[in-house]
């Protein structure tokens, strides 16, 4: 509990022991009254002097119309009509209430909370003087910075010596370690687990992954949904209506029928049972903790807003390389022509992709690795598009595509085999072909087959050639796909989509969240995939999804639907509930008790079918 929880439950403790006392005392007879109201008085100043403190204040600040002077002006009310008990109960279970949202609100406030705890409190940066310990803030980028096991990386940078294991679930929610050595990136936030680390740093610390997390995180409030500002814009207009209401009910029947007390009576009930005390607690709770939970999980959702559009989502739109894919590419196939070898064909190919700096060449070199090469390469040329030409003990060697045979005029036999093909000829001799081709991340079957069961529409876009778009879309099971598209015609695909889609559902677009960032902004809802250290995936996408994990696409879209579902209850079980009680309120069919029932007893249940929301989402 905070301090403040404390306090206020103290004083409940006290206000519920008063109360009892006052109750037993005005039994005694022969008693004076004013000695059990002394005692109620004490009760009352016990729950209910913030509550008239806060009433007090607003009015000052022009903030007439809230809880606070609702509850204020009923209990006062009732206990100038000499109903001491109904006014300490009403202010007790109204701080009862007000206590049990507080704690509510704050296990779910930890969810988010615990995120905190990845921000790193020092740095051990290397000096000329030794090693000094210093506020992350003071590390200016391209400093060397010590980090022990057991110590959180401080900044972004790249390894110069040493070799970890890396703990990365603050960030991912992943329990799986990452290995990293000499040479690797390295991202703040992440826990060295084995041995000490040297380290380069990229950015300062206020560009760093674990700084632009934090900031993400914090402002997510401010991003209010369309139900949340609705529901502030409907309290606005309605707590001044019910109290000109409740006026009302207090002044016209008793000129008319007289009895000035009971109207007046029945008058204060309206009022504690108008309190929207329900839906400004509940509402907000919902989208604060389910925010909360997926950050949890290691995804993080910018605001209310984007919560509402996950709900809705019918079209989920996927980049191929890099989010369906690895984005890591190696060699699935050597098909040597008739007369070749396939050893041949391995060592003329990496021979002429010696001098490229194409990732196709670093992959053919890669593959070669222990083969005795031509070391004599000479006149290497590369054209972009066509692929390398080189002179070696060999003869010419030729390593591409078919324009390239086309151009050399080498007679060649073309595949329709999807992924890149790197067709080999030397001495103007077809050797045969070395198929390169991507591979599928482990999750994107299932994130494909959970999406089609929530009934989403499943669309794969990308600027590979259309045989490896269609092999991925088969394998998959992703029936409409696009091939052969620049960042701008991503862009335009989605925008049709999304025409089509127009008050119907949302349409999202998950990317690498680098090459994608346009389509990302132009979506209803951007994903971003893997985004560590992205700076232009945070910037761009609505949510980041802070691995690789395509399965958590089809789980943030649940918890945003859970979410909405219980928003939409929250407001038809609060309202529903008020307007009968209020109805019968004015006849006087429902009393004082009813009254708090309606107010806090509402609020209660509501507050309780929000934090279903903090159950473990996975």
């Amino acid at each position: 509990m905070t301090k403040k929880e404390k306090k206020r439950t103290r004083n409940i403790i006290i206000s519920a022991v008063l109360t009892v006392i006052a109750v037993l005392l005005s039994r005694i007879e022969n008693l004076h009254p004013a000695v059990s109201a002394a005692v109620y008085l004490l009760a009352y100043a016990a729950s209910g002097l913030d509550v008239l403190l806060k009433a007090i204040s607003g009015i000052r600040n022009g903030d007439v119309f809230d809880e606070n002077f609702l509850m204020a002006v009923a209990t006062l009310g009732a206990a100038a009509l000499g109903d001491f008990r109904e006014a300490v109960s009403v202010m007790l279970f109204y701080q009862i209430g007000e206590l049990f949202q507080s704690l509510a609100v704050n296990r779910s406030r930890k969810n988010i909370s615990s995120l905190m705890d990845i921000r790193p409190d020092t740095a051990n940066l290397e000096t000329e003087e030794g090693l000094v310990e210093t506020d992350p803030e003071d590390v200016p980028a391209g400093s060397v910075i010590i980090v022990r096991p057991g110590e959180k990386i401080p900044i972004d940078g790249v390894v110069l010596e040493g070799s970890s294991e890396l703990n990365t679930a603050a960030l991912t929610g992943e329990s799986r370690p990452r290995s990293v050595s000499e040479g690797d990136d390295v991202i703040s936030g992440c826990i060295n687990t084995e041995a000490v680390l040297r380290i380069k740093t990229t950015k300062e610390f206020s560009d760093s992954t674990v700084s632009r997390i934090l900031e993400l995180v914090e402002n997510s409030s401010l991003k209010k949904a369309r139900t949340e500002a609705f529901i502030t814009r409907f309290a606005r207009y309605y707590t001044p209506t019910v109290c000109i209401a409740a006026l009302l009910l207090a002044v016209v029947p008793s000129l008319i029928f007289g009895s000035w007390k009971q109207w007046i009576h029945r008058a204060l009930s309206f009022l504690v049972i108008s309190c929207p005390c329900a839906l400004l607690l509940s509402i907000p709770l919902a989208f604060f903790g389910a925010i909360g939970g997926a950050s949890r999980s290691g995804i993080l959702i910018k605001g209310g807003t984007d919560v509402e559009s996950l709900a809705d989502i019918g079209t989920v739109v996927m980049d191929k390389t890099g989010t369906l894919t690895n984005g890591t590419f190696s060699v699935s196939g050597v098909y040597p022509a008739d007369g070749a070898t396939e050893d041949k064909l391995i060592r003329c190919a990496a021979a002429a992709e010696t001098y490229s700096t194409h990732p196709i060449a670093r992959v053919l070199r890669e593959y070669a690795i222990g083969m005795d090469l031509p070391s004599d390469i000479a006149e290497a040329s590369e054209t972009a598009g066509h692929g390398v030409k080189v002179r070696s003990s060999e003869g010419v060697i030729l390593a591409g595509n078919g324009k390239l045979m086309n151009a050399e005029g080498i007679p060649y036999t073309p595949t329709d085999m999807s992924g890149t093909i790197v067709y080999v000829a030397a001495d103007g001799r077809y050797l045969g072909f070395i198929r390169i081709s991507d591979t599928l991340k482990a999750s994107a079957a299932e994130a494909v087959r959970m999406l089609k069961t929530q009934g989403v529409k499943c669309v794969m876009l990308t600027g590979d050639s259309e045989n490896s778009a269609a092999a991925v879309a088969s394998e998959l099971g992703i029936s409409d796909h696009r091939s052969g598209l620049l960042p701008e015609d991503k862009v335009t695909h989605v925008e049709t989509l999304i025409t089509d889609a127009a008050g119907k559902s949302t349409v999202a677009f998950a990317g690498d969240g680098i090459n994608d960032a346009p389509v990302l902004m132009r979506a209803d809802v951007g994903i971003a995939m893997g985004a560590l250290g992205s700076d232009a995936a945070i910037e761009a996408a609505d949510v980041v999804l802070m691995d690789d994990d395509l399965t958590k696409i089809p789980k943030a879209m649940e918890l945003s639907r859970r979410c909405m579902r219980i928003v939409r209850e929250n407001i038809v079980f609060a309202l529903a509930t008020k307007a009968v009680c209020m109805i019968l309120g004015a006849f006087g069919a429902a009393g004082m008790w009813s009254a708090i029932f309606a107010d806090v007893g509402v609020m209660v249940l509501s507050v309780l079918n929000s934090t279903r929301l903090l159950r473990k989402t996975e």
